[in-house]
């Protein structure tokens, strides 16, 4: 399987910086001022080695990530259009905010929750789309 990327921006009372989300295999990684991360979902995104204890538990906190990633949408007719998914998600330990939303053919499809339920959010667009249309997710893994 190839590895897929989208590119974001990071967040948090110190400023804001760039930074590029990976999907490899069925972890998620990332590189954020100089830490990588790693993890099964975007909110259980920790450091890949130890980091200093002052850090706490290392997982990412109190900090906002934003990207956009392509997202097909297969409409009833067999045709794949392409769409994008335009994500929020606010990591506030212990509580997590998540918004996303579908841009497909001059539409906005908008979802979220307070639990970082990636899977969940797509499920409530996926209800919102047209009969017949169905999202195609990129990627395996739970976010």
């Amino acid at each position: 399987m190839t590895a897929q990327s989208w590119a974001g921006w990071y967040r948090d009372r110190h400023g804001s910086e760039a930074f590029v989300i990976t999907v490899e295999g069925r972890q998620l990684h990332t590189s954020i001022r100089g830490v990588e991360y790693v993890g099964d979902s975007f909110d259980a995104l920790a450091p890949a080695r130890d980091i200093s204890a002052a850090a706490g538990d290392g997982a990412l906190g109190d900090c906002v990530l934003e990207w956009d990633m392509p997202l097909p949408v297969l409409s009833t007719g067999g045709e794949v259009h392409q769409a994008t998914l335009s994500c929020l998600l606010a990591l506030r330990r212990p509580d997590t905010d998540l918004g996303v939303t579908l841009h497909s053919g001059g539409a906005r499809y908008s979802a979220g929750n307070n639990d970082g339920d990636f899977g969940a959010a797509l499920a409530l667009i996926q209800e919102q789309l047209p009969p017949g249309s169905s999202l195609q997710a990129p990627f395996t893994v739970n976010v």
